[in-house]
């Protein structure tokens, strides 16, 4: 029988990551992502899988980030009765993930309820704890850079990608065609994450192209921090940083504790107000081998910030008057802690809104690093006169040169190339960047397209 791979997410779009091999035995997913952004992708999650949950077998996961884990739930709840393959650390912050998103999602719909602002009566959750603990259930790890035998001549080498703990490329062998999925690049020479691991041969590519059309500031993220926010402190303003609780939030610790020791910036309040970011920055000083810090270079970090778990201390932040820096979750503002920091915080000039990654289409964080004067929080109008900062460097996705350098690993180029994971635009200047300049066929697939590999 043919080997299918069919494109149920990041498909001309930078979220929502599924895709689906299938030879008509057997049924392989790679990822199983939330869809992000504007309505129209959001809406995606809420309509029946492409294919029924109970035909697919495995799936195999690249990483935790919920545009990559945050539909497992869901299609668990709907019949997927298979095992879930990811790396240790990755299934660890799963772990973390899905039940928060999935607490969220009951808090969101039981607060639109309370408040009436939902088009849905009764507002209900895309799923529930419940439903993540059940796809927690099925998870297995494998462990990075050794050839795991799945059986029925499936067989899956993890390498590791760096971009965040766990994260890992999928090396995929299915009786002797090989696929191989990048899944989220990480940067080369991060001081935090390891370089992405190269790989010599594939039969087929899935390469992500977030950045696909962009180069990333080579600024001294230390330098940029220690700039935004002595500013905005100085004139009694407060800095609220919206960012990923599983890798953006540990890498903004790190630069933040060096730009302090190294005198860059004066001592200044900070505070983590995410109990999932708490919990992810505590698994940074457990899997040592995952990153380069060593054990103290943790532990300072960590200790920078002000631990903030409790709902009434988050509360209270907004009424607190001190200068000081308030890191919450998520990173483009989507949900999350940050939105009641956002709601207090952005009306005012003396404040900044400083992002550390990409902002996708139709999240509030474009919107603000887009120049919007005003966003909607809760069925609200919230004026944005705040400054708005957004500092590429910090960014934990290969740029479009670190992509190229990546598929420089490669001893011979894949038989075909598919360009995934990317806005339209970035997924196009990346195709021509391939076919110029490595003479690779190539291809940017579109939604629920299949494409016959054999």
């Amino acid at each position: 029988m043919p080997l299918s791979l069919s494109f149920f997410g990041a498909a001309g779009t930078v979220t929502g990551s599924r895709y689906l091999l299938d030879d008509g035995e057997r049924r392989v997913l790679v990822d199983c992502g939330l869809f992000q952004g504007h309505k129209e992708l959001r809406a995606r999650n809420w309509e029946a899988f492409p294919v029924p949950p109970s035909t697919i077998d495995t799936v195999l996961l690249t990483h935790a980030h919920i545009d990559h884990s945050g539909y497992l739930p869901a299609l668990v709840r709907d019949g997927f009765a298979g095992r879930i393959y990811c790396s240790h650390p990755g299934m660890e912050l799963c772990d973390i993930l899905l039940r928060d998103s999935a607490f969220l999602q009951e808090k969101d719909a039981a607060y639109a309820n309370r408040h009436g602002f939902s088009k849905h009566s009764p507002a209900k959750p895309l799923y529930t704890v419940k439903d993540a603990e059940a796809a927690l259930a099925r998870m297995m790890t494998v462990p990075f850079r050794r050839r795991t035998d799945l059986g029925g001549g499936l067989a899956v080498t993890l390498r590791h990608s760096g971009h965040i703990l766990g994260a890992a490329t999928i090396d995929l062998e299915w009786n002797g065609t090989r696929v191989v999925f990048s899944g989220d690049l990480g940067r080369f020479d991060d001081e935090v994450m390891l370089d992405p691991e190269t790989v010599a041969a594939a039969d087929y590519l899935v390469v992500e192209s977030t950045y696909g059309d962009r180069r990333h500031d080579r600024g001294n993220p230390e330098d940029a921090l220690a700039e935004v926010i002595s500013g905005t402190t100085a004139r009694g303003g407060t800095v609220v940083i919206p960012a990923f609780a599983v890798g953006r939030v540990q890498a903004l610790l790190y630069h933040l504790e060096r730009a302090i020791a190294a005198g860059k910036l004066r001592p200044v309040p900070v505070f983590l107000d995410s109990p999932m970011a708490i919990n992810a920055s505590e698994l940074l000083c457990t899997h040592l081998d995952d990153h380069r810090l060593p054990r103290d270079a943790c532990v300072r970090a960590c200790d920078i910030a002000q631990y903030v778990r409790d709902v009434e201390e988050s509360k209270a932040l907004t009424h607190n008057p001190v200068p000081k820096v308030i890191i919450s979750a998520s990173g483009m503002a989507t949900g999350g802690r940050v939105l009641h920091h956002l709601k207090r915080f952005a009306p005012e000039r003396r404040n900044a809104i400083l992002f550390a990654g990409f902002q996708a289409a139709g999240t509030r964080g474009a919107a603000m690093v887009g120049g919007a004067q005003s966003i909607r929080i809760h069925g609200e109008e919230v004026p944005v006169r705040a400054e708005v900062h957004n500092l590429s460097m910090l960014s934990a996705h290969a740029d479009a040169d670190e992509i190229i350098k990546w598929l420089g690993g490669f001893a011979v180029p894949p038989r075909e190339t598919f360009i995934c994971h990317g806005e339209p635009s970035a997924s196009q200047a990346l195709r021509s960047r391939i076919e110029t300049e490595l003479g690779w066929n190539c291809r940017a697939p579109v939604y629920l397209e299949k494409v016959v590999l054999r």
